[in-house]
């Protein structure tokens, strides 16, 4: 156990360092606000930790709040706040409830007034009010999904069906100001694309989002078709923008959590965007290429991958890359493959990542499960499970995207 007891320590640590409390706090350090009336409003995963935060810093000055956050993710009333749950990584109707509460509450702002405003990955189905129906904004969220797009390409779309993404609750904020303070999930940090922008100008293109749809045979109505040929905000006046956290702080800490533990860290890459089974296995490869080190070394590299869905399994991309590495690293001595979500969550589950180590295929073989058919059925949480892989945090008040760790002790 003592791989996974490194393993375990090792992402407590990455994802402590990089909780939103201190981020908001330096954000906050020394800012000047106007006047007028200071009215918060929080979207994303790590939305309630942000929002909490951000009340305590203010005290009196904040006048109002609104909190809109995934299931299980509020940990207790913020005074002066209302807390919304809401569906992830498909909107819910609770999603069109907070969203609009959210709006009542920066309706008739002068310009005197200031939003706070609080945005974490995940926001793009926490935060909405939909263009087109319920129905068909879910099906298009699945459809993209399924086919395997990136977050970009989704969000591309998605500011498009939307009454408040790309730029568009900023306008509807006017004529206050809005002080965004960002936690980013999308790798290279384009704030137009983090939880689709909200209060930034849209960098994209009618054209770009035709061409993903034809890219993928998305299946969109009339409607939807006619609102992806209408422009977005391209200059936004009333907005001050700040990224407080990323994955680059996640891969950092992570290397810092290795070194104490011994390992040298070795830096990969905070730019890992790719199917989550090919990560793994070139994670494996990794560990394959570096058998015969003769000290302890730790290869990390954070991102964001997708999962193909080819099966009707149970899983998330942290857990695909695990079950592929363990193929790789099968019958290697004191080595292990692990990636976690900084948000606690991976997929539709209630794991965080997976962990697999040189037994592992060994392990799964005896239970009769072979990982190539357990991946082409997205089924790597029930192999996970049965091999003790599962890592499972809860949720963690964070959302930074991703960090997998090859680590090979000597």
């Amino acid at each position: 156990m003592g791989m996974r007891t490194d393993a375990d320590a090792i992402i407590r640590e990455s994802i402590r360092k990089v909780l939103p409390d201190e981020a908001v706090a330096r954000a906050l350090n020394g800012k000047q606000f106007k006047s007028g009336k200071i009215r918060v409003v929080a979207a994303g995963k790590a939305a309630w930790q942000m929002a909490k935060t951000a009340a305590e810093i203010l005290g009196g000055r904040m006048d109002a709040g609104v909190v809109v956050t995934k299931y299980e993710h509020v940990k207790g009333q913020i005074p002066g706040m209302q807390c919304f749950e809401a569906g992830h990584p498909v909107p819910d109707q609770n999603s069109f409830i907070g969203t609009q509460a959210a709006l009542d509450l920066v309706e008739g702002l002068s310009a005197e007034d200031t939003v706070l405003f609080l945005l974490s990955g995940g926001g793009s189905a926490l935060f909405e009010k939909p263009l087109i129906p319920a129905e068909e904004l879910s099906d298009i969220t699945r459809q993209l999904l399924a086919c395997g797009a990136d977050i970009v390409e989704m969000n591309t779309i998605r500011k498009r069906i939307s009454a408040v993404k790309g730029g568009k609750f900023a306008k509807l904020c006017e004529p206050a100001q809005v002080y965004s303070i960002v936690l980013s999930d999308i790798l290279g940090d384009p704030l137009d694309m983090i939880a689709s922008g909200p209060a930034y100008p849209d960098s994209t293109t009618c054209a770009q989002a035709l061409a993903i749809v034809e890219k993928y045979g998305l299946s969109v109505s009339a409607q939807a078709l006619e609102l992806l040929r209408q422009e977005t905000p391209k200059e936004l006046k009333n907005v001050e923008t700040v990224i407080t956290g990323s994955v680059r702080d996640l891969c950092r800490a992570a290397a810092e959590a290795s070194s104490a533990l011994g390992y040298e860290p070795v830096f990969l890459t905070d730019q890992m965007s790719c199917e989550a089974r090919e990560a793994g296995a070139f994670l494996g490869a990794v560990a394959k290429s570096h058998q015969d080190s003769k000290k302890s070394l730790a290869f990390i590299a954070g991102g964001e991958t997708v999962v193909r869905l080819t099966g009707k399994g149970k899983g998330g991309r942290n857990q695909e890359i695990a079950l592929s590495a363990a193929e790789q690293i099968a019958g290697l001595k004191d080595t292990a493959v692990f990636s976690v979500g900084s948000d606690g969550t991976d997929g539709p589950t209630d794991a965080a990542g997976g962990y697999a180590d040189g037994e592992t295929k060994a392990l799964l073989a005896e239970k009769g499960v072979d990982i190539y058919q357990t991946l082409m059925q997205n089924d790597a949480y029930t192999a996970l499970e049965k091999s003790g892989g599962l890592i499972v945090t809860g949720a963690t008040g964070t959302n930074v995207n991703d960090v997998a760790v090859v680590l090979i002790r000597r």
